[in-house]
């Protein structure tokens, strides 16, 4: 079913409202998927971004996505074969470093909603032109941060962000009392110590702890 770009906003805003953090997932090992999974949730983070970096990141998708109470969505989309090959896996949403029109035209075909990538202001106009109103700010840290994200939510105030990369447990609150934020991006609660070892003890409670964040506005 096709979606527009204003509904895969708002679909894509809904999920991200769902807590103030969205793991961002490497999976090795498809062994990991449901326990990393259900973990994860248990702590209360129900949107979860696995990226298209590993051979398991689609098996690991599928069987994510029968995890009960989560929405999980394919990160590092880059072709409009990954959107089909995604799709077909279970995500529930996408996610992309940046944006073009190829792929914003394959994910709007699959009807999967989508989380586009923005580092400047002229990225983000030229997507709020087509429709998408709730992106992800990326690399977050090394685009100017809070900075960078207060300068363009001025101008553009109807634009919405989830900041990714460089974002961790200890700035993670500064971006979370910005206007323009809804939530932010990051792979400290699942870090690849704790899954090679099967500690989702030690995953679900990261997770809690990320889950109590306040979004402040």
């Amino acid at each position: 079913m096709i979606v527009s770009p204003k509904a895969a906003s708002l679909r894509a805003r809904e999920i991200c409202a769902l807590a103030p953090i969205v793991p961002v997932l490497v999976v090795n090992d498809v062994a990991a998927a449901r326990p990393l999974a259900k973990a994860l949730i248990a702590g209360g983070l129900r949107s979860l971004e696995v990226t298209l970096r590993t051979p398991a990141s689609l098996e690991a998708i599928r069987i994510m996505s029968g995890v009960p109470d989560g929405h999980v969505g394919a990160g590092t989309l880059i072709t409009p074969e990954d959107v089909q090959s995604t799709k077909e896996a279970g995500a529930t949403f996408g996610v992309s470093p940046g944006a073009t029109d190829e792929l914003l035209a394959a994910c709007e075909t699959e009807g999967l909603p989508l989380l586009p990538g923005a580092a400047t202001a002229s990225e983000a106009m030229r997507l709020l032109a087509r429709g998408y109103d709730m992106l992800k700010f990326f690399p977050a840290e090394a685009s100017g941060g809070v900075s960078a994200l207060k300068a363009i939510g001025g101008p553009l105030p109807q634009i919405s962000f989830c900041p990714t990369g460089g974002v961790s447990a200890a700035n993670a609150g500064s971006y979370l009392v910005q206007k323009n934020v809804v939530c932010v991006g990051g792979s400290w609660v699942a870090p690849n110590d704790l899954i090679a070892v099967g500690d989702w003890a030690g995953i679900e409670t990261l997770a809690r702890d990320a889950a109590q964040l306040e979004v402040c506005k």
